[in-house]
């Protein structure tokens, strides 16, 4: 095996954990909506999860550990795919609020601020925030 298929192996299984994290946040009310259905769809390309490991993971996402990022910048980044699924599903609660804060320690952040970072991220989505200001925000609000 050459180096280069670690790493791509490696990028792969961070993607497909990534993506079966936010399955797990779209699965939490038990069903998945056409809006998280078309969100998954978009995100499964861009992650380049191919056709076959997308059914796997939809079939058995909570076998995928959350592989938090090195890069601040990428967990920023995870976060806002994750707060944006959370702001298409229909239905909102303490039981979504709480996943979501799981894994958002899962991803690298804090407990002591995690529901601080949360709840800014879901206003900043709710407010139509881009990638770009969603992050420039959440680091200005942690200086």
């Amino acid at each position: 095996m050459s180096f280069s298929d670690l790493f791509d192996s490696g990028f792969k299984k961070r993607n497909e954990s990534h993506f079966a994290a936010i399955v797990r946040v779209a699965m939490d009310d038990g069903i998945i909506t056409p809006e998280e259905q078309e969100f998954l769809d978009r995100l499964a390309q861009r992650l380049e999860i191919g056709e076959g490991d997308y059914k796997a993971i939809l079939k058995n996402y909570k076998s995928h550990p959350i592989n938090p990022p090195v890069s601040y910048d990428h967990r920023l980044e995870r976060l806002y795919d994750l707060v944006r699924m959370v702001h298409v599903d229909p239905i909102k609660g303490d039981q979504e609020f709480s996943l979501l804060k799981k894994i958002g320690v899962g991803l690298g952040f804090h407990a002591v601020n995690v529901k601080y970072i949360i709840d800014k991220a879901l206003t900043l989505v709710s407010h139509g925030a881009d990638l770009d200001s969603f992050v420039d925000q959440i680091k200005h609000m942690n200086r």
